[in-house]
């Protein structure tokens, strides 16, 4: 196996390479951001949304960004607040992909605002009665708690201060990932959302989805420096993974029977499990099947499984969330609000009818320019600064930490 520091060298030297990923990351970049300019000229008329889905296909990508970027950061908490070593080595890249999926999640958010230029209203006029203006200091004071994390623990002189800063970051994730699911779960008019159970979901979702898009990092840069995982970290993280997967599992089955239990919710569930059409596939075979048994099945299937199996697994794990948070967000928007219950209401406005969305390549192009740019953001960061993970031969800790 390849010492780390010659893996650094050869990775530093791969210039066509780079400059090729790099074209590729600001070319989807720009193209995300030329989309959003394209909706704000035309107006939303040239999306799939409307007047009862307001939030669409750019707010699944940019809540998956978000909530991983938490998730994400779970890594370096290991390492520096639990003190496991074979994590530590792994905190610097883990704190890169934290911001960079921040930043590319607000990438999103900011500009299918549909006024995006009016943006510094937000960011200097306040409700704090609102969930939605803690969320800008939650985010704000990520990117500098993760920035102040990075510091530390890559500059050897600061290093007494990396587990106070990894303390501070483990909590201000919690938070902030607690506030992400609270922007749902205190819309009482939804019947999708108003429940106390949505934020510790969306905590335990963050756990799955940022170690997911962590081990597709890393396999990626492993692989780039043709490198192998420690088996027997390997083995650690997989399983770590199939943990975090059974307590989604376990908190979506709950969040579930919760509603079914409360006879103004049965029509919802009824709608979202058995006759909601695309949220119904999108639940049982995006999530359930492919996101959530089948990694399952790789995970644990064999007591060592081929990093190749790791990979897809991890991969599929991403899919299977794209494919809840569009049930959650858009077939939450979907269902017909019940304005006054007990009552049956009449009207032109399509009261009491389940609203139709289908997204347009603008959505969808918006959404992969965040993508775009928190792959620029980390492809960059790891060119000028060493974040690969520095793995010995022979790692004879990384089996009792």
């Amino acid at each position: 196996m390849t010492t780390s520091t010659t893996s650094f060298l050869t990775y530093r030297a791969s210039t066509p390479k780079f400059w090729l990923l790099a074209a590729l990351g600001a070319l989807v970049s720009a193209v995300g951001f030329i989309a959003a300019l394209y909706m704000e000229h035309k107006g939303h008329i040239v999306t799939g949304m409307n007047q009862q889905i307001v939030w669409g296909l750019p707010h699944v990508f940019a809540i998956f960004l978000i909530v991983s970027c938490s998730g994400v950061l779970n890594v370096a908490s290991i390492g520096s607040v639990f003190g496991k070593t074979a994590y530590k080595r792994r905190a610097a890249l883990s704190g890169l992909l934290s911001i960079a999926m921040l930043a590319g999640g607000l990438f999103v958010l900011m500009l299918d605002l549909g006024r995006a230029d009016r943006v510094i209203i937000a960011a200097t006029t306040y409700n704090f009665s609102s969930i939605f203006a803690w969320n800008v200091f939650l985010y704000s004071g990520m990117f500098a708690v993760v920035a102040v994390y990075l510091w530390v623990s890559m500059e050897k002189r600061m290093y007494g201060w990396v587990k106070p800063v990894g303390v501070a970051a483990f909590v201000w994730r919690l938070i902030l990932t607690t506030g992400t699911g609270s922007i749902f779960g205190f819309l009482l008019s939804r019947s999708a959302y108003q429940s106390a159970i949505i934020a510790p979901m969306f905590i335990i979702m963050s756990f799955a989805w940022g170690l997911a898009v962590f081990l597709i990092v890393q396999e990626v840069m492993f692989r780039w420096n043709q490198l192998e995982v420690h088996p027997a970290i390997q083995k650690r993280m997989k399983n770590l993974l199939g943990v975090f997967l059974a307590a989604v599992f376990y908190f979506v089955v709950v969040y579930h029977l919760t509603n079914i239990y409360y006879a103004k919710q049965t029509a919802f569930e009824r709608f979202i499990l058995l006759d909601g059409g695309i949220y119904t596939l999108l639940f049982w075979v995006g999530w359930f099947l492919v996101g959530t048994v089948v990694p399952m099945a790789m995970i644990y299937g064999s007591n060592q499984p081929s990093r190749n199996s790791i990979f897809v697994a991890s991969l599929l794990v991403v899919v299977g969330a794209f494919c809840q948070l569009y049930v959650f967000i858009i077939g939450g928007e979907a269902f017909p609000i019940d304005i006054f219950p007990g009552w049956q209401i009449t009207s032109t406005f399509s009261d009491g009818q389940i609203a139709t969305y289908t997204p347009k390549l603008p959505e969808f192009l918006l959404g992969m320019g965040g993508i775009g740019v928190a792959f620029m953001i980390t492809l960059i960061a790891v060119r000028v600064l060493k974040f690969l993970p520095e793995d010995d031969p022979v790692q004879p800790d990384a089996a009792h930490d």
